[in-house]
């Protein structure tokens, strides 16, 4: 998929934070608290273990998996599907590794903003690195 051309919007405060990570109505709202307390202002490269807990903090079981990129399979097995349309809220976005990231990324949409270990406020490129690169990732969501 390519890179989405939506702006994502300023945060709006406290509103916003109560919100990351969450899933949709339907799945759940434990996600959102759990992410809230875990989002940091910069990457420490825990993406895909904090997008795993907060998916699990909504109930659904997912396989852990070491790094990020190989997180689609395990998405896919605990009800998750890629999309190709811009993205809603919940939705998890798995990058493939850029130059000096092996491990790839994984983030999840909070409406606003991609959020992993930190919130991504250029879009849905984690860093630079990624932007400069631009690897293939993909979207899944959980209906």
């Amino acid at each position: 998929m390519k890179p989405s051309k939506t702006k994502f919007c300023k945060t709006r405060g406290s509103l916003v934070l109560g919100r990351l990570l969450a899933l949709p109505l339907a799945i759940g709202w434990s996600a959102s608290g759990h992410a809230h307390g875990h989002a940091a202002s910069q990457g420490h490269g825990k993406c895909a273990l904090l997008v795993r807990r907060a998916v699990e903090a909504a109930g659904i079981a997912l396989k852990r998996t070491p790094m990020a990129k190989d997180m689609g399979a395990a998405l896919r097995a605990a009800g998750f599907h890629v999309v190709q349309d811009e993205p809603q809220r919940g939705d998890v976005v798995v990058i493939q590794p850029a130059p000096g990231h092996p491990q790839g990324h994984a983030a999840r949409y909070d409406g606003h903003y991609w959020v992993s270990d930190f919130r991504q406020l250029h879009g849905i490129y984690p860093g630079p690195d990624y932007r400069d690169a631009l690897p293939s990732y993909e979207i899944y969501r959980h209906d």
